[in-house]
């Protein structure tokens, strides 16, 4: 049974049960992370925020303390078996509560820190013999059109596996049945468990890659039919791509360090095949979602053209709409101009003084008749020519 060495500092305790820990200032980033709001001195047993907990001989479900407020009898009964592996799974345990739990199983106090805070990236860490693995679940909900992601820890020692979830995906539970109706998979150890937990992820990450991609379609059909919203959806599910991306692209890097182990470690033959299986899954939407930031891009660039077109022709448009605008009021000024002469001069012989000159001459009417009609003739050239009749 190993050796269990107390933790040290941990953000948002200031002293447990176990040993007095440095105050933790409330402006620290890691204390300033934490999504539990909750105080630590009134934080429930530790069996509210237990899901399920069990000790497994030879890959069958064997019988485990009822309270797991006393997980020094769980761990006694660990290594008093050959063959045993202790499975506790929590679910988002205050920071008292699983440091009682991290204190028990013997886990870095730098991992146990990670699992409190959560917020973390997908990654595989070695401390010792023991491996920490933080998994990105995803979910696509239909009705909203959104991938929501949940926060997986997962600790595995040599006779141990311990789960904190800070989300309601994956479901453990669905893993846990799967592996207690194969007793031989379980029987491999907590490897095996890793193995299907991971298989379990990435297999939920299938649903999210059709409905992105669904998404994806419904937004080339509004970018062709002009919908104005569709430059909001793009962004919104570009974000969504590069969260998803961010989940997955990890996993390759973190299963080709399992990989990389198999034969330090001793794993075994079956299970490097599961594993690989799962990185050939994990390959294959890492690949896809790449696909979908690229074809997301280039949707937007097109978005962009098209649009600047659609503003080009309506500019074009209104152009041509004030070209004609300009006709017609040049057509209209040039009858004006056109019309003004004759009634200018009709204007002053109706003024009908009685010293006007030429007023009784003989030829009068007539020249005022063909000064009207020359002075017409000649505006109506003079616009002809110039284009603007």
């Amino acid at each position: 049974m190993p050796q269990r060495r107390p933790l040290g500092w941990l953000p948002g305790l200031r002293g447990t049960r176990r040993q007095e820990r440095r105050e933790v200032p409330s402006e620290a980033p890691e204390y300033s992370m934490d999504p539990r709001a909750e105080d630590e001195r009134e934080a429930p047993p530790l069996r509210q925020s237990v899901i399920d907990a069990a000790i497994y001989v030879d890959g069958k479900r064997g019988q485990g303390p009822e309270d797991l407020s006393d997980l020094a009898e769980l761990h006694r009964q660990t290594y008093a078996e050959p063959g045993a592996m202790a499975w506790v799974g929590l679910y988002r345990p205050a920071a008292s509560q699983l440091v009682v739990v991290a204190e028990e199983f013997g886990l870095h106090e730098l991992a146990v820190e990670d699992a409190i805070v959560a917020h973390q990236r997908p990654k595989l860490e070695r401390y010792g013999q023991t491996l920490f693995v933080v998994l990105k679940a995803a979910r696509y909900l239909d009705e909203a059109e959104e991938v929501r992601f949940g926060e997986l820890h997962v600790f595995t020692g040599q006779r141990f596996v311990l789960t904190v979830r800070h989300a309601e995906a994956p479901d453990l539970a669905a893993v846990r049945r799967r592996l207690e109706g194969d007793p031989d998979l379980l029987a491999l150890g907590p490897e095996a468990v890793l193995y299907a937990i991971m298989d379990t992820v990435v297999d939920g990450y299938a649903p999210v890659v059709a409905g992105l991609q669904n998404d994806i379609d419904e937004i080339e059909t509004q970018v062709f039919n002009g919908d104005p919203a569709a430059s909001r959806r793009i962004y919104k599910l570009s974000r969504e791509v590069i969260e998803f991306q961010r989940a997955t692209r990890p996993l390759l890097s973190m299963l080709r360090r399992l990989a990389e182990g198999f034969d330090r470690y001793g794993t075994d033959e079956e299970l490097r095949r599961h594993l690989r299986d799962v990185a050939d899954h994990a390959t294959t939407v890492a690949e896809r979602v790449d696909g979908f930031r690229q074809m997301l891009q280039d949707i937007l660039q097109v978005n962009a053209t098209l649009v600047s077109q659609r503003q080009n022709e309506e500019m074009r448009r209104l152009t041509e709409a004030s070209y004609e605008q300009g006709e017609n009021t040049k057509k209209i000024s040039a009858w004006a101009a056109i019309l003004f002469a004759p009634s200018l001069v009709g204007a002053v012989y109706g003024m009908n003084f009685t010293h006007m000159p030429e007023l009784h001459w003989i030829f009068g009417y007539p020249l005022a008749l063909v000064l009207m009609l020359g002075i017409s003739v000649t505006l109506y050239v003079v616009f002809k020519v110039r284009d603007w009749m």
